[in-house]
């Protein structure tokens, strides 16, 4: 714990002393509000505000928990069949990759003619750009078993389904939180995209309104929702693989004494 707050303290530090450095500087420039309103008239929007946004806040961490939940079983089943069917990776991995270079803002307005303004087109965009990380660093985990082990496990008479599971599988589990610490913060990114969309509530229709109507000083309170969403997100997927992966750090524990 105190090594924690050691470390947390000057990230902390920097930011307080971004904070003052725009406060000050808006302040004594008298920069308009609606163009650059302070930190502080930005939190007492946020606490003025706050009925309203939490009504907001709330429609999108249900989006985002959806969809990331989506996105994950998608990306490992996707993981899991391209690992043990080598001609369908050959035949489908380039595709993978093309898939990621059409922009979401563009298949958007698609999803929509499609398939309306439901919560289908919204978990389809939260799903494509969560997937894909999760797909390739599994992939990824799964090639790192030491050869001599899985040699080993072979000799034994280990069946496939035991190599992978006992073998393979728990292998590949520091790369797999990898890509979900990545796909975490995308799903948050996924969600206001999507909410742009057309939807009644949520953090992307509370930046929309509030930018058309030019109140800079919300927008900001979503942008750092949205910022604070994706930090929350990233921690607990952290704690997770900590408490998941324990060999991990014994590991390293051991390496170091």
């Amino acid at each position: 714990m105190i090594q924690k707050l050691q470390k947390g303290w000057r990230p902390t530090f920097v930011l307080l002393l971004l904070f003052l450095v725009w406060e000050f500087t808006a302040r004594i420039t008298e920069i308009p509000t609606w163009l650059l309103p302070t930190p502080s008239q930005i939190f007492n929007e946020l606490i003025n505000g706050w009925s309203s946004v939490s009504v907001h806040l709330s429609s999108t961490i249900r989006l985002i928990l959806l969809g990331f939940v989506s996105g994950v079983t998608v990306g490992l089943l996707t993981a899991f069949i391209l690992h043990n069917i080598p001609f369908l990776k050959e035949s489908l991995y380039p595709l993978l990759i093309l898939s990621q270079n059409i922009p979401i803002i563009v298949l958007a307005p698609l999803l929509v003619i499609w398939f309306g303004f439901g919560l289908l087109p919204k978990l389809i965009v939260i799903t494509l750009v969560c997937f894909f990380p999760i797909t390739i660093s599994a992939m990824d985990g799964f090639r790192q078993v030491a050869p001599e082990l899985f040699h080993y496990m072979q000799m034994a008479g280990a069946t496939k389904r035991q190599l992978f599971w006992k073998l393979e599988f728990p292998f590949a589990l520091p790369s797999i939180f990898s890509g979900l610490k990545i796909s975490a913060t995308y799903s948050v990114m996924g969600a206001v995209i999507s909410e742009w969309l057309g939807s009644e509530n949520g953090i992307g229709v509370y930046m929309t309104l509030s930018s058309s109507s030019f109140r800079t000083d919300r927008v900001f309170v979503a942008i750092f929702l949205i910022m604070a969403l994706s930090l929350l997100f990233f921690i607990m997927i952290n704690w997770l693989e900590r408490f998941i992966i324990r060999w991990k750090a014994e590991g390293k524990n051991r390496g170091a004494s």
